[in-house]
């Protein structure tokens, strides 16, 4: 049933009940519709998701970056937050942000971290916020430089060594039996430097790789606990190797019995920031196909890139140029109801797509006919009390 038939078939049952009395029927007619109009609607987005419906197995984990302070929004961006040109120090924020991810279906982030002053003092603000709210974090341990040069493996060590003395206990790291840290940049390192820092860790830690092919995950296999690979420029529609490649990778992780974190990401722009590819978001529909090729890759996780990556545009975080579409896209694929962004910002999109919100904003209307229906055939009862008591008693 579509929703204008729902709608039709509700106002055609509910005045002919009307005139005749019986409202309580009424009443039951308007459930009947409403329910014809909800299984419209799912029905309806059913059909653009496709192999997404796998979505609801395997945790969707999006990739979260607490390096932003106020001066950071006026660098490399072009497009902006609906919570403002915020700081990640800020908790009100952290706070904000999960409980959109949830409503989303969003389980957990992956929050960027190495340990600096900053970043440690951050982290963990969020772990108290996410233990707070029941939700799930992951550490991508940034294992570049700023110039994507690699860090000593001594480096590496002691902040490794520094998240599990101060954080791999917490509560928001239980999702898994042991934290998991997805190493990024290991390509640049030899399987010997590889072997020197999880030989000391793999006992507290599952320690992923990010490598972007067969090839690469291979070499280093038996180091490592699986492979979380990173890919926020491809397009779907133009990529003809993306959907067996992400299954070749697929095949080999758990060949070697590895934890497989598969990416999906709503569109891609870096051209600020040196990038030369663009990946259109297709109102939505880019990410619905990477949603549902991610979920078809047997992940154990989806890596969602990301929350809030604005210089490289794959954010999806609610924001002046594309509104809340990718969250309601996620609430679509996992089968809920996107929280209202609300009016955080004069200057946000005066459009956005909704989604699930736009039908509950249509249920909410006819719920208000329904009670002022209800009250005039109320008062228009008054005067023959018993006679209408008789006639819902009968019904």
């Amino acid at each position: 049933m579509t929703q204008e038939q729902a709608i039709h078939a509700w106002r055609t049952g509910w005045r002919s009940s009307l005139r005749r009395g019986g409202w309580i029927v009424a009443c039951c007619l308007l459930a009947a519709a409403l329910i014809g109009l909800s299984g419209g609607f799912h029905s309806a987005t059913a059909q653009t998701q496709g192999d997404a419906q796998l979505a609801q197995s395997a945790p969707l984990m999006a990739y979260y970056y607490i390096w932003y302070d106020t001066q950071s929004w006026s660098r490399a961006k072009n497009d902006f937050p609906l919570l403002g040109r915020y700081s990640s120090d800020d908790p009100e924020v952290m706070r904000q942000h999960i409980k959109w991810a949830k409503a989303a279906g969003i389980d957990g982030f992956i929050v960027s971290w190495k340990s600096t002053y900053r970043l440690d003092n951050r982290l963990e603000k969020l772990i108290a916020i996410a233990e707070q709210e029941h939700f799930w974090l992951w550490i991508i341990y940034q294992g570049l430089d700023f110039d994507r040069n690699a860090l000593p493996i001594e480096h590496i060590e002691a902040d490794l060594g520094i998240f599990v003395r101060d954080y791999a206990d917490r509560a928001a790291f239980g999702l898994t039996n042991r934290p998991v840290v997805i190493w990024s940049g290991t390509w640049e390192y030899t399987p010997e430097e590889i072997a020197l820092v999880t030989s000391k860790f793999r006992d507290r830690l599952q320690i992923l790789a990010s490598e972007r092919n067969v090839a690469g995950y291979a070499r280093i296999a038996e180091l490592v606990d699986g492979n979380a690979y990173y890919w926020s420029s491809v397009d779907p529609q133009t990529n003809t190797n993306y959907l067996s490649k992400l299954k070749a990778l697929a095949e080999s992780v758990h060949a070697h019995g590895g934890l497989w974190v598969a990416p999906a990401a709503p569109g891609f722009d870096a051209r600020l920031v040196g990038g030369t590819s663009v990946v259109e978001r297709r109102h939505g529909d880019t990410l619905r196909q990477e949603l549902a090729a991610a979920f078809g890759a047997s992940p154990d996780a989806v890596g969602l890139i990301s929350w809030n990556e604005f210089s490289e545009n794959s954010h999806v975080e609610p924001s002046r140029e594309y509104g809340s579409t990718a969250l309601d896209v996620l609430a679509e694929a996992r089968n809920r109801t996107a929280l209202p962004m609300g009016d955080f910002d004069s200057s946000a999109p005066a459009v956005t797509d909704m989604g699930d919100y736009n039908t509950l904003l249509i249920l909410g209307g006819l719920l208000v006919l329904v009670l002022g229906s209800v009250v005039t055939v109320a008062r228009r009862s008054n005067s023959n009390t018993a006679t209408s008591s008789q006639r819902i008693s009968e019904l």
